[in-house]
């Protein structure tokens, strides 16, 4: 008797080239309407109907209505966190172009990973909280030091608050492309906001890809010691 979770239905579902693709775009944490979502995985909106709504079925997206529009986004942190995963152990796409290329080089650069940053500035930064005794990574989660919790607390990042969301609070999430770790859960979104608010990073439509703002860049130097 089989007692095991089905892992085979899962992959079932990743293994349909465009449903990758959608979930792949949604790794951005927005919500997209299905023509925005056909639009990004190169399928007819029909097509993107269909599969939008096997990976609803299978509780990996959830959808809002507002309105006459139905906006798609993933259901939680874990599904992303396993996605990225899934990524880090997959193969990199064949390069056939410069303009895949050098889309390429920009998500490897700084990308969102759900609601966190992601890719080579990620990592660094990660590296650099480590280095300076921020945090301590534990297995799959970092743990925040007497000296990270006043760090954080001078940065803007509400502790306090992060600790109350129904989430992982700092998990170690696998970057797919530098296959080491960065820091996600509500801690890594904390973060995020934060370098938004301050005008550090912007975000691009319909897209992972995450810009390094001149002003972040002295940001990180300043604060980090990070060369961007």
């Amino acid at each position: 008797m089989i007692v095991h979770p089905n892992i085979s239905a899962l992959t079932a579902l990743l293994t349909e080239r465009s449903r990758a693709a959608i979930l792949a775009a949604l790794m951005d944490g927005k919500f997209h309407t299905a023509s925005e979502l056909a639009y990004m995985a190169s399928i007819k909106p029909q097509t993107a109907s269909f599969h939008l709504a096997k990976l609803e079925e299978n509780n990996l997206i959830i959808c809002e209505k507002h309105g006459r529009f139905r906006y798609f986004r993933l259901a939680n942190d874990e599904v992303a966190n396993t996605l990225e995963i899934i990524m880090a152990i997959s193969p990199l796409p064949e390069v056939r172009s410069l303009n895949q290329s050098s889309q390429l080089k920009k998500l490897e650069s700084a990308r969102t990973c759900y609601d966190h940053l992601a890719g080579r500035v990620s990592v660094s930064l990660t590296k650099l909280m480590e280095e300076a005794g921020y945090i301590e990574r534990d297995n799959k989660k970092f743990l925040v030091t007497k000296s990270g919790e006043l760090f954080f607390e001078d940065f803007g990042v509400d502790l306090v608050g992060l600790s109350k969301k129904r989430r992982a609070f700092s998990n170690a999430c696998l970057d797919w492309s530098e296959r080491t770790y960065h820091l996600g859960g509500a801690l890594g979104n904390g973060l995020f906001e934060r370098y938004l608010e301050l005008d550090w990073i912007e975000t691009k439509e319909n897209s992972r890809e995450v810009v390094i703002t001149d002003r972040g860049k002295s940001g990180f130097k300043d604060l980090f010691g990070l060369e961007i």
